[in-house]
């Protein structure tokens, strides 16, 4: 297999808001909270639901991988409910090997309301369910050592179990890439994504705004000049300035694409990790690699989900 996903299963539950919703419910526009299923289901109460599907962070990123036509399978916990079979359909309607037997548990599958502002920019309430219970058990170390890549996200690292089943993914892997998934994650678990980054990661995502609360940095230069010493791949999407690799002492730019009519974010980094690592596994150059992740975010931004 060329690349293995090891993620939070997430039924994704896409809804349009004026920015005062958020206001009165006290969120934090472009960010992710955890929520409880209580709240999910209060918040949810009031909304118009635009579209339900099957998703979480690097289960995007595997779908699209799978759209381009590699051979790509996904790890992720959900419960023996209606949601848990619907999540599973959905991959499996789009070729994804998925590599998780489901069982009867005591939380349900999780989901997560993405609230979309007139601004395009997306709000996340998560209700973890049982992704959150993922364990060191639900990953199978034959099917991370037969993988080329194994793709993570810092969703899922969090004490605990799910910490050991990330453990555990790392030991086993090849080579190993991550996205930083949300700037919560970074700021919530620093020292050990920087730990992480320096000493495990083989490839790290991360957009603009995660890299310099990780770097503890003032200026994109800080980055470059901190990233460099890591002499990983770094790549970093920065909205309209396009998208950057840094990698050993090589800085590779590639500028944004104009005139786009945007309508959600939803997904734009998941895609663009998608459409780089599809690159980087069919031996394209870093430029193309830019090339073939920007393409990809540049499609998802201009409708509604994060599924081509």
């Amino acid at each position: 297999m060329k690349i293995l996903g090891i993620g939070n299963a997430i039924v994704d539950v896409l809804c349009k808001v004026e920015d005062n919703f958020l206001i009165k419910n006290s969120l934090t526009k472009s960010t992710m909270k955890l929520i409880d299923e209580i709240e999910f289901k209060k918040l949810l109460s009031s909304l118009t639901i635009e579209q339900t599907i099957s998703g979480g962070s690097v289960a995007n990123s595997i779908v699209g991988l799978s759209q381009l036509g590699n051979n790509v399978g996904f790890i992720g916990k959900v419960n023996n409910d209606d949601l848990g079979q619907k999540y599973e359909d959905g991959l499996k309607n789009e070729n994804v090997n998925y590599l998780y037997s489901k069982k009867n548990e005591p939380i349900a599958t999780g989901t997560c309301l993405i609230l979309i502002t007139p601004d395009s920019e997306r709000t996340m309430c998560t209700f973890l369910g049982t992704a959150g219970k993922i364990n060191e058990d639900d990953v199978d170390d034959e099917v991370v050592k037969n993988s080329e890549i194994t793709l993570l996200e810092g969703y899922l690292w969090d004490e605990g179990n799910p910490k050991k089943a990330f453990d555990k993914a790392i030991k086993n892997s090849n080579k190993v890439a991550m996205s930083l998934s949300d700037l919560f994650c970074v700021e919530r678990h620093k020292q050990n994504f920087l730990e992480l980054v320096k000493n495990k990661l083989d490839i790290v995502f991360a957009n603009e705004q995660e890299i310099l609360s990780l770097t503890d940095s003032n200026s994109f230069n800080d980055v470059i000049s901190f990233t460099k010493e890591l002499k990983k791949e770094i790549i970093i999407t920065r909205g309209a300035k396009g998208a950057v690799s840094i990698s050993k002492n090589k800085v590779v730019s590639c500028p944004a694409k104009d005139n786009l009519k945007l309508i959600d974010l939803t997904g734009a980094g998941d895609l663009f990790a998608a459409g780089y690592l599809h690159g980087y596994i069919n031996n394209l150059s870093i430029e193309e690699c830019l090339n073939k992740g920007t393409e990809l975010s540049s499609k998802i931004i201009q409708k509604i989900g994060a599924r081509i």
